[in-house]
């Protein structure tokens, strides 16, 4: 075997991006306590993390204050709060959120970059929201912060509003183009197509490409490994692969295989072992089999979250046929 092999995946320029508290809050309204999110941006600076998404930038108005918790919202004095002291440059970690098309306030809730602890603001949209997204993208620019363009459930597009979408995205602002598999339903040989489709959209923007994996086929780590080996420079992992549904590419996996000596696996282990772990006790989330089937079917978790919440959670051929009658 060569002795190159395992320095394949040293980038210095590859920024890895922590979404346990935005992904991981959709499993719990986003009620995790301020210690739970501290102890999560403890950890991204003790292992080098370059980013951390601390939740949402939406709408009380769509997600009332009385039902959603504050890493829905994310608002400033929440954001303080907790990580008030953040200091990226001493730390070398950057502060996100992300601003849903439709679902965030955008033009009332973002505060100019400099009276925020946020470096960063992730545009979440569907194709046909891409208009909205430009828009937003060109907003929190205007506003002093970094934006990514993430277009969801891009599985379950064509080729065509894919096209439509990227020509649309490649004159703004942003400074990624995320390749989000929302289902889970991606393979390697997709991955590899959609890679080169935005690298070529994007060419000459100096956009870096980037990735956001669900684990339904427990696919999200070889999915993230088979991106960053063709060039993708943002990718995006949770602690212990919480998040949605079947959850994300495992941080944990993630910074082994990067084998850059900035990062730092026992800050991540100790997360584990104190804070994420016991939540498996009161909230499920993995490769479970009905978030295996919803992704082989390229169908939203929805219908798997619910089934699991029910009284047959285990009757896996129930769901199955249920889901294929649907369909």
């Amino acid at each position: 075997m060569s002795e190159k092999a395992p320095w394949i995946t040293y980038r210095p320029e590859l920024k890895v991006l922590d979404c346990t508290v935005r992904d991981g809050g959709l499993i719990n309204k986003h009620k995790f306590n301020d210690a739970f999110v501290r102890a999560v941006y403890d950890t991204c600076v003790a292992a080098g993390v370059d980013y951390m998404e601390i939740g949402y930038k939406n709408s009380s108005r769509t997600f009332p204050k009385s039902d959603f918790g504050p890493w829905r919202h994310c608002d400033e004095e929440d954001i303080n709060r907790v990580v008030g002291d953040h200091d990226p440059v001493k730390t070398g970690l950057h502060l996100a959120a992300m601003a849903d098309a439709g679902k965030s306030d955008w033009k009332t809730q973002l505060v100019p970059r400099q009276q925020s602890v946020l470096s960063m603001i992730r545009i979440a949209f569907y194709a046909h929201q891409v208009s909205e997204a430009a828009e937003m993208i060109h907003h929190a620019h205007e506003l002093g912060y970094e934006t990514s363009a993430n277009l969801m459930a891009v599985s379950a597009i064509t080729e065509m509003e894919i096209d439509t979408v990227l020509e649309a995205i490649a004159p703004t602002p942003a400074g990624a183009m995320v390749i989000v598999d929302s289902f889970g339903h991606l393979y390697r040989e997709q991955v590899d197509m959609l890679y080169h489709k935005y690298a070529k959209a994007m060419e000459g923007t100096g956009k870096e490409i980037g990735i956001h994996a669900h684990n339904n086929q427990q696919l999200a780590f070889a999915n993230t490994i088979e991106a960053i080996i063709l060039g993708a420079n943002r990718v995006d992992a949770t602690m212990m692969g919480l998040g949605r549904g079947a959850g994300n590419c495992p941080m944990e996996l993630l910074l082994g295989f990067l084998r850059n000596p900035k990062f730092k696996l026992r800050p991540v282990l100790q997360l584990l072992q104190d804070h994420i772990q016991p939540l498996q006790s009161q909230i499920a989330w993995g490769a479970l089999i009905p978030y295996n089937v919803t992704g082989q079917l390229n169908l939203h978790p929805q219908s798997a979250i619910q089934y699991l919440d029910g009284p047959d959670r285990d009757d896996f051929v129930k769901f199955y046929d249920q889901v294929v009658r649907d369909m």
